[in-house]
């Protein structure tokens, strides 16, 4: 991504600009020094954890502006704590090169260690990266507000690793907008998930009842305890279950059964609302993308009209919503009952999910 496509007011200061021209100049250098980590999975097959560690260790240091003292491993499970004067700025869940790219269930697996450890640790960004990508986001309002997305091989240098520089990292990140106004997410993964192993089946937290991972529901109040998880409206292959859905809406917006959701912070409603919405509009399922809507579908439209975003605009809506909540959403919960309760796994028994 070009420096066009970061704001102006961001591109006039110093730092970033400094830490533009380090980025652009320690590239080559980065991917040919990562091509050398790499050769023993050229040699084996494969490569192990430590490998992709040494990759982002080479990116945090070498491509960015981070010091050696201030990369950290194994804090409390996590693999990589990044701190600044002892304060914790970005938590990094590494995977063994290639576990990730481009595994829609390996991603979404190694999101919820994260943000466990996250929520622990009470860090406010995390990453996850294979050595071949790296995602980074914030937890907020029971999902994940998109921060960075890179390519670690490719050609061009990702400017975008700015948002995880030392005087990057703290400044919250405007949503990325396409040219026709909307929202442009982030590409984690590809259009057609790959199937799910028997592996992945057997050690994904699931919720009890649905049998389905936390990433599946509009929110997700804690991704350790399945207990707080609301409202599915995905399959366990990450696409739209178009039955569920509009159930979802009506739990919001009226009533389904004659039960309303409950458990879900009413702070948190409009990016829950704005969530569903996306996941309609990917159906077509929209007012304005349909004369004969489903009255449950005009009812999440007028909702959105009174949270002031128009029709279409939801992907764009969500973006300046997380943008406008810049201060942490209030404790969900008390240290003891985190702990309490709490599934006691070693580091052995977590790498294996």
């Amino acid at each position: 991504m070009s420096t066009a496509s970061h704001p102006p007011e961001m591109t006039r200061l110093a730092s970033y600009r400094r830490c533009v021209e380090r980025i652009r100049s320690a590239w080559p250098a980065f991917l040919e020094r990562r091509r050398q980590r790499l050769a023993e999975q050229g040699r084996y097959g494969k490569a192990s954890e430590k490998v992709a560690e040494n990759i982002l260790e080479d990116l945090f240091t070498l491509v960015l502006d981070w010091e050696l003292t201030d990369l950290n491993h194994q804090v409390q499970y996590a693999d990589l704590v990044l701190t600044r004067h002892g304060i914790k700025y970005l938590l990094v869940e590494v995977k063994r090169p290639g576990a990730l790219a481009w595994n829609r269930h390996a991603v979404e697996r190694a999101l919820e260690q994260a943000q466990r450890y996250a929520e622990e640790q009470h860090v406010k960004c995390i990453a996850i990266s294979d050595g071949v990508m790296l995602y980074a986001a914030h937890p907020r309002h029971g999902g994940l507000e998109d921060r960075v997305f890179a390519s670690l091989t490719a050609v061009e240098p990702p400017l975008d690793l700015w948002w995880l520089s030392i005087h990057g990292i703290y400044r919250p990140r405007p949503a990325v907008l396409s040219p026709a106004g909307t929202m442009e997410p982030l590409r984690l993964l590809p259009e057609t998930a790959p199937a799910l192993t028997l592996e992945a089946e057997a050690t994904e937290l699931v919720h009890p009842k649905y049998r389905l991972p936390a990433a599946c529901f509009a929110y997700v109040g804690s991704p350790s305890r399945p207990e707080t998880w609301k409202l599915p409206y995905r399959l366990a292959d990450g696409s739209v279950d178009e039955r569920r859905l509009p159930k979802a809406i009506q739990a919001i917006l009226s009533n389904y059964r004659g039960t309303k959701v409950g458990g879900i912070p009413e702070s948190d409603i409009p990016a829950v609302l704005l969530r569903l919405a996306e996941a309609a509009t990917s159906l077509g399922r929209m007012p304005h993308q349909r004369g004969d809507a489903a009255e449950i579908y005009r009812q999440l439209a007028d909702a959105l009209e009174q949270l002031g975003y128009a029709p279409g605009e939801q992907r764009q809506g969500q973006g300046l919503l997380m943008a406008e909540r810049s201060s942490p959403s209030p404790a969900r919960q008390s240290s003891q009952e985190r702990h309490t309760g709490r599934r006691l796994l070693s580091k052995d028994q977590e790498r294996s999910s």
